[in-house]
């Protein structure tokens, strides 16, 4: 029998599971359907798992530096059955979490695979959703009035690097390695391939990154992406630039050779594995879109400043819209649009006002425009940028490397943008974010009062530096 519902969310990673939880505290009758586990890939194959080895790495190195400190330690060692016995914790307990959020907010939970099948008498906005259900009883039937697609993103794979679990990886069988490889040669320096090369060389895996770009990170502030150069190079990661891979790879007695050209040259480098880290790919085949009036571009979901497709009853955040592949991003893009859908009018969503984070060591943070964007879009800008030596708590942790940057409209003084690489970015830049949201200028951000000492006072130092007037340099 067809079940009548307000909404049908397909897919409950972090995007889909907050939208439904909004969605039931506004009232609204809502089922998500997921083919895999509540949580999706953020909490099972990407941001929760991959933090949890990253902090593994990032205590390993630490303990391996802790004479600086004046605490003497011997025999250290690395126990990587626990380190991931530790991660798959985490991960259960807040799989477990969002279980109960699903059970608290009567958020009815269908464990298949759903499809759009198009109008019908029933549904003639949204359409009937029917879902093959995991278990192999009959297929559901669900008849929403609104559709949200979350169905999420996985990872791009290059010819002939098709993952094996053992010398092939993408960062989805990374994650579930059994035993550390001596050297690996990661295929992409992106975010996500930065944090494994960061992970890894902590965990003293010999570490090489292939970045087809004239930089690693490409997306972040040009400082930032040389700043990071310089502290993996020196921590010992090799990091190769302009070189794309474009043949398949060739195994090796010990792991795996990798062609790549370097301008009209033919490069080899060999690894005992390979990690592929070359973008995402949205999941959007099988799941009913010939059935409706809207059309991918590009293999993604186009949407309007609310999440609405063509279909103004089907919306889509997260991933397979093309956006910004975050998992914050999908958590306000899914709230959005159920706010949207219930007549709450949301403000639109405006990617600039979204955080971007890397996990590595160091962090780094941004929101905003770069200073090369701010200045292609026609800005006259002016910045500020102030390190972290000068920083009294950075010395303190024992981490000073790295600085805080800002962008700033010349002529308004508005804040364009703000970039941070250094110890704990990725819990500095909210404060920028808060700034962004009310338009506040770097004047009011240096008349904010940051308690000493903290990382914090970097703030308002660089807020001060875009106008020379900084305190403690």
């Amino acid at each position: 029998m067809a079940e009548e519902l307000d909404l049908v969310i397909m897919g409950a990673g972090t995007g889909g599971y907050v939208a439904a939880i909004r969605a039931a505290q506004l009232g609204l009758k809502t089922a998500v359907v997921e083919k895999e586990k509540v949580g999706g890939t953020c909490l099972h194959k990407g941001c929760i798992p991959s933090k949890a080895l990253l902090r593994s790495a990032e205590v390993f190195a630490e303990v391996k530096e802790s004479e600086t400190y004046g605490v003497t330690t011997s025999d250290v060692s690395l126990d990587f059955n626990k380190v991931q016995a530790r991660k798959n914790s985490i991960v259960n307990k807040l799989h477990q979490g969002v279980t109960h959020l699903m059970n608290k907010g009567k958020i009815d939970v269908y464990h298949g695979t759903g499809r759009i099948l198009g109008p019908s008498i029933f549904s003639p906005s949204a359409g009937t959703i029917s879902v093959e259900m995991d278990d192999g009883s009959d297929n559901a039937m669900l008849i929403p009035k609104n559709v949200i697609i979350a169905t999420g993103s996985r990872p791009n794979i290059l010819p002939g690097l098709k993952p094996n679990n053992e010398t092939v990886y993408t960062s989805d069988e990374a994650l579930n390695m059994n035993e550390l490889p001596t050297s690996i040669i990661i295929i992409g320096g992106g975010v996500i391939g930065i944090e494994w090369a960061s992970m890894l060389t902590d965990f003293g895996v010999e570490v090489t990154v292939l970045e087809a770009a004239s930089r690693i990170l490409p997306f972040d502030d040009a400082d930032v992406s040389e700043e990071m150069t310089r502290q993996l190079r020196e921590r010992g990661v090799t990091i190769e630039t302009n070189v794309r891979v474009e043949v398949d790879q060739v195994r090796t007695e010990s792991g795996v050779a990798v062609p790549a050209k370097r301008e009209d040259e033919t490069v080899q480098f060999e690894a005992e594995a390979v990690l592929q880290s070359v973008g995402r790919k949205a999941n959007i085949e099988d799941i009913g879109l010939s059935n409706t009036d809207i059309e991918p571009k590009k293999g993604f979901i186009p949407v309007n400043e609310f999440g609405q497709t063509k279909e103004s009853h089907i919306y889509a955040i997260g991933d397979v819209t093309g956006g910004l592949q975050l998992a914050h991003a999908a958590s306000h893009e899914g709230i959005t649009a159920v706010e949207h859908m219930a007549g709450r009018k949301p403000a639109p969503l405006n990617d600039e006002l979204i955080p971007r984070c890397t996990y590595s060591r160091p962090e780094t943070a941004s929101i905003g425009l770069t200073e090369e964007q701010a200045r292609e879009k026609g800005y006259q800008v002016k910045t500020g940028s102030f390190s972290f030596q000068a920083i009294g708590k950075a010395l303190v942790h024992g981490d000073s490397a790295g600085f805080t940057k800002m962008v700033v409209d010349e002529e308004t003084d508005d804040l364009l943008g703000v970039h941070i690489i250094g110890a704990h970015a990725t819990e500095l830049i909210s404060e920028a974010a808060l700034a962004k949201l009310i338009d506040a200028s770097n004047w009011e951000i240096s008349q904010s009062i940051h308690p000493h000492p903290t990382l914090s006072e970097v703030m308002g130092e660089a807020a001060l530096a875009v106008e020379g007037e900084q305190i403690h340099s």
